[in-house]
């Protein structure tokens, strides 16, 4: 797998632990959008795109199922967002 691209855009609001939303191209063929950048207390983490259920849980819609591809998302849209935020 190879991660083709990334876009991040980030989010303006001010007092809030949103701080991107970030999609990945996989093999120039398979796009994943609505990859949140949140600040934790730890420092920046993802979170990939969820919906809510009946039971008011989140639940992923996309993610990796193996270690080494979400460390992989990770450190690409991470990267990514850093790599924003200097440029602006």
């Amino acid at each position: 797998m190879k991660i083709s691209d990334v876009r991040v855009r980030i989010v303006q609001k001010q007092d809030s632990k949103l701080k991107a939303v970030a999609s990945i191209t996989i093999d120039d063929c398979f796009v994943i959008h609505d990859i949140k950048v949140i600040e934790g207390t730890e420092g920046y983490f993802i979170a990939m795109p969820s919906r809510k259920t009946g039971e008011g849980e989140y639940k992923d819609i996309a993610h990796p199922i193996n270690t080494e591809t979400r460390q992989e998302v990770i450190n690409a849209v991470l990267e990514a967002y850093k790599t924003q935020l200097a440029a602006e």
